[in-house]
């Protein structure tokens, strides 16, 4: 059983900004976008209840497992920062918060198994590429459909269910050399990150990136041995490990002589765009991490400040696209993915209610959270649905991975790519139907 942390609830190593807790003025504006207020309608799993109690803390309270309860529950979807008229900077303030936590709180055994469990494997290519195979042949053999007709994982272990049941159709990679040429004139260097579950998971959608860069005239330079980027990690309060996957990842491109560094996962590229803030007491690596993240770019961002020069074939489909939290709420990027896919040829782009609810995947919430981040999913795959559109399209692994699971518990049947491979296709000039069969 987790217990009450002796003494006041933070220490002296970033605690909540105080100043950042007194922006919050409790209007309620953030209410109707929070996730787990809307499930749930406690003022204490809403952006200014939690306030409140990092508050508290910050006026001595201890960390109390309520406490860290209410803090746990938050997706850090950040759609909170999106709603505030008063400009709350609750991302900074949930993962100070967190990093207090995972410090300074004790955590049950179960707990501490399954998220030790959950870091040792994702934040690793290497271990991610390892159980590829076995999935695969698993998957081949009908294994995956027969243990979820059983429901016997759902009953012994929930999130282990979870995680079987995320696991998208696995196909055969395509192998990445480490530099693609740009088609024509070159126009730019760029650096492209491969991703820890992107990579292992959706590596179509890394060849699809390099793809279109290659034809909107970029050097896209790939550098071996990439390791995790540290989202995951500093978004569930590991500051330190988050710190270590952020200084070899700068390392690994420090001599790639590339101008921008593109990612196409929407949590990788918020957290890369903020190395400085995470590296900011580290002498070696503060100045580094900060001109590192001024070159970071969502794929979505560089296309579009580059423009297109590459011919766009028409696409006869109607797409319901799907802003990830981390890339519409974290980064701002709204507008620039819609803007690409309005420039092809045919495909008719359609929008989803409730769009600022989260859709539950938040990183490995919907593993440790299985069942509010059902609910969440199925809330957004019944909106997905209600477009009517043939395809859904989103710019982030977990968010295809967790509307995927949810469309296929109630039944419905649609199209699932990301943003660069409805862009590659259009600029390949193949048929639709390679699209609507993934």
């Amino acid at each position: 059983m987790a217990s009450v942390t002796e003494g006041p609830a933070f220490d002296a190593h970033h605690p909540p900004s105080a100043e950042l807790v007194a922006d919050c003025v409790h209007c309620g504006f953030c209410l109707p976008t929070c996730p787990t207020y809307v499930l749930w309608g406690e003022e204490m799993d809403s952006p200014r209840g939690r306030i409140h109690l990092m508050q508290q803390g910050l006026e001595g309270d201890p960390l109390s497992p309520s406490m860290v309860g209410h803090f746990d529950a938050c997706l850090g979807c950040m759609a909170c920062v999106t709603a505030c008229p008063s400009g709350v900077q609750y991302d900074r303030l949930i993962e100070d918060t967190r990093a207090q936590v995972e410090r300074r709180h004790s955590r049950t055994p179960r707990d501490r198994a399954l998220r030790g469990a959950i870091f040792a494997l994702f934040p690793y290519p290497k271990r991610l590429r390892a159980v590829r195979g076995p999935l695969r042949a698993w998957q081949r053999i009908g294994g995956d459909r027969l243990l979820r007709r059983t429901g016997v994982l759902d009953r012994i272990a929930p999130s282990l269910a979870a995680m079987e049941r995320l696991t998208p159709r696995l196909q055969r990679p395509e192998k990445l050399p480490a530099r693609v040429a740009a088609v024509g004139t070159r126009r730019m260097v760029v650096g492209m990150l491969t991703g820890c579950v992107q990579g292992a998971f959706f590596p179509g959608v890394n060849a699809a990136t390099a793809r279109v860069l290659a034809a909107e005239g970029c050097d896209v330079v790939i550098p071996a041995g990439q390791g995790c980027c540290g989202a995951l990690s500093v978004h569930n309060g590991r500051e330190p490990e988050a710190q270590g996957f952020a200084r070899t990842l700068i390392d690994t491109f420090a001599d790639a002589g590339v101008e921008r560094i593109v990612v196409n996962a929407a949590g990788c590229g918020s957290s890369m765009k903020e190395y400085a803030e995470l590296l900011r007491d580290d002498p070696a690596y503060a100045e580094r991490a900060a001109r590192f993240a001024a070159r970071v770019r969502d794929v979505s961002e560089l296309l579009v400040e580059l423009g297109p020069v590459a011919a766009r074939h028409p696409l006869p489909v109607t797409v319901a696209y799907h802003d990830a939290c981390h890339l519409a709420h974290a980064q701002g990027v709204r507008a620039q993915p819609r803007a690409l896919l309005r420039g092809i040829p045919g495909l008719q782009l359609r929008e989803i209610a409730e769009a600022e609810l989260c859709c539950g995947s938040a990183g490995i919430y919907n593993v440790l959270f299985p069942e509010p981040a059902a609910e969440l999913g199925d809330r957004k795959a019944a909106n997905v649905l209600a477009t009517g559109a043939q395809l859904l399209v989103t710019a982030n692994p977990g968010c295809l991975m967790q509307v995927a699971a949810s469309i296929e518990r109630s039944g419905g049947r649609i199209g699932m790519a990301h943003t660069v491979e409805v862009l590659d296709a259009s600029i390949r000039g193949a048929p639709v139907s390679a699209l609507l069969d993934t």
